[in-house]
């Protein structure tokens, strides 16, 4: 018996096994669905590449898409231990203050306004490079800048400024606005992942268990209170119990999945797909958010961006330079450089991500130049379009319906749009002419809205950004209280990304750490971190 059962080894997971582990008083299970990282490409940056194609992933894909234009997206989500952490771009940011400040005030959700929550921010965080209000060092997690930008990144910060939008040095800190390089999740050119930084170093303490390729096909819940988890071995299920709490982190998609197949959820759903309803809980599986990612391709003038390095002689040549340097394109996380803008001009704060991909074809389904080629992905960051996750059946082997629900309120649509525009636009300023050939996706003669829409069908893909669908809050529709208690269950908390009521400004895994970070404060019954006093924030 354990006192702490954790669901899940994401980033999440990781963080709060880690935290809850450092009492020698408590002992902790963390059970992973997916592998071990030890396989070279999870601790290389640029093995981001190999992940959105189907390495330590679930294989899942969207439902139709039916503001899409009934399209089916490839639906990336981690089964490794470390989670997204070990197979993301690993790009570090945080979001804007007014993401948190929404979540604390038009939520009520009391304790996770941005100065509560930036404490835990730092707390994670071992900048390589700022110490400040904003940042700090010494935490498990490594934050750095990239290393060795190519002249083409450099290159895009000078055209953002021509375009309009100023240089900003840390999109995490005084403002968010801007173009400039992302911190990135990397120490020592590898991968700091949840796994590598909350794991790693504590593997041999006696009170935590990882227990990596283990499924668990429901939570057993009796008279109320959850006491255990069930998983099959040899074939036969069996149940694993706990003194204390189960504490589930699996993350958007499945952490909601794994409650409705508990039989925790909407009772007409359960019911509808013949598992017996346990708990009546109508908001798990809704809410679902989603970043989605509209792109310009440009081919280069030469060999500007990583394409060629795919050729056998020069992967091998890349290869023997990072091992023996540290340096060069497999240190690259390939996406290192972008920024924060507008496309709502009355917004005050940035609602469109950019980022810069140094190649073509770098993700699943994102079409692959002849010659070298690059890439500029913008994302419309406050969608109101809301979505939801559900059963297909009672098998807990069979892949949920995820279904984001892209455009289906028309502000996302004419956001998104705008935010391609500004990207083609920011190709087409003259610091780009000696490194951009011309623009090959959409394409110079698509300029309509229509036509531009009609290439967002065919091309859009998810930015890998699923929160929501078990939302923290005091609403009907709430899964959980701000404390992370499931409602109406003893003894459950969910602690990742599904808890967000709304998606952050930003990419989702520091936002996910910090949320690991936080629980495991809330399961220890730990006063909070002290609120951090910060400087006037500069306005966007």
């Amino acid at each position: 018996m354990v006192d702490y059962i954790i669901v899940g080894g994401g980033s999440a997971g990781c963080t709060l096994a880690g935290r809850l582990s450092e009492d020698p008083a408590v002992s902790v299970l963390l059970l992973e669905a997916g592998g071990s990282d030890r396989h070279p490409f999870f601790a290389m940056p640029a093995g981001f590449a190999k992940m959105t194609k189907g390495i330590a992933s679930w294989g899942y894909s969207t439902v139709p898409q039916r503001h899409l234009g009934d399209r089916v997206l490839w639906y990336t989500q981690a089964k490794v231990i470390g989670g997204g952490s070990s197979i993301n771009a690993q790009i570090y940011t945080r979001g804007n203050a007014e993401d948190y400040d929404g979540w604390a005030y038009d939520h009520h959700c009391a304790g996770w306004s941005f100065a509560e929550v930036l404490a835990y921010f730092k707390r994670a965080e071992d900048n390589q490079r700022l110490i400040d209000p904003w940042h700090a060092a010494g935490g498990p997690l490594g934050v750095s800048i990239p290393i060795n930008p190519l002249p083409i990144s450099e290159a895009y910060l000078r055209a953002g400024q021509q375009y309009g939008i100023p240089y900003n040095p840390d999109f995490n800190g005084a403002s968010q606005p801007g173009v400039g390089h992302y911190q990135v999740t990397v120490r020592d050119a590898k991968r700091s992942s949840a796994a590598s930084a909350y794991l790693k170093p504590n593997r041999n303490r006696a009170n935590l268990t990882v227990r990596t390729g283990v499924a668990v096909t429901r939570i057993v819940v009796e008279h109320g209170r959850a006491v255990g988890v069930e998983i099959v071995e040899g074939g036969h299920p069996t149940v694993i119990r706990c003194d204390r709490e189960v504490l589930l982190t699996a993350g958007a998609i499945n952490s909601p999945r794994l409650l409705l197949l508990s039989g925790v959820g909407p009772a007409d759903h359960l019911t509808s797909v013949g598992v017996p309803v346990v708990h009546d809980l109508a908001g798990v599986g809704g809410n679902l958010q989603d970043h989605l990612d509209l792109y310009v391709i440009a081919e280069c003038t030469g060999d500007h961006t990583y394409d060629n390095v795919a050729k056998p002689h020069r992967t091998l040549f890349a290869g023997i330079q990072y091992l023996l340097t540290g340096k060069g394109p497999v240190a690259s996380t390939l996406f290192e450089t972008g920024g924060f803008w507008f496309a709502d001009k009355t917004a005050t704060a940035p609602d469109i991500q950019f980022h810069l991909g140094l190649g073509s074809g770098i993700e699943a389904g994102v079409a692959r130049l002849r010659n070298a080629g690059v890439t500029l992905n913008s994302a419309y960051l406050r969608p109101r379009s809301r979505g939801s996750v559900r059963l297909a059946s009672a098998d807990p082997g069979a892949h949920p319906l995820i279904d984001p629900n892209y455009w289906a309120d028309p502000h996302d649509r004419a956001m998104s749009l705008e935010g391609l525009r500004m990207a083609r636009e920011i190709f087409r300023q003259p610091a780009l002419a000696p490194f951009i050939m011309a623009e090959r996706l959409p394409g110079a003669d698509i300029t309509s809205e229509a036509d531009l829409a009609a290439y967002a069908f065919r091309s859009c893909k998810t930015d890998h950004h699923p929160v929501g669908t078990c939302k923290m809050g005091i609403d009907a529709d709430a899964v959980v209280t701000p404390d992370l208690k499931l409602r109406g269950i003893d003894g459950l908390r969910v602690c990742d990304a599904s808890i967000m009521p709304r998606l952050p400004s930003c990419n989702t895994n520091a936002p996910t750490i910090m949320i690991g970070e936080k629980a495991a404060d809330l399961v220890r019954d730990r006063p909070p971190l002290p609120a951090v006093n910060l400087p006037p924030r500069v306005p966007s």
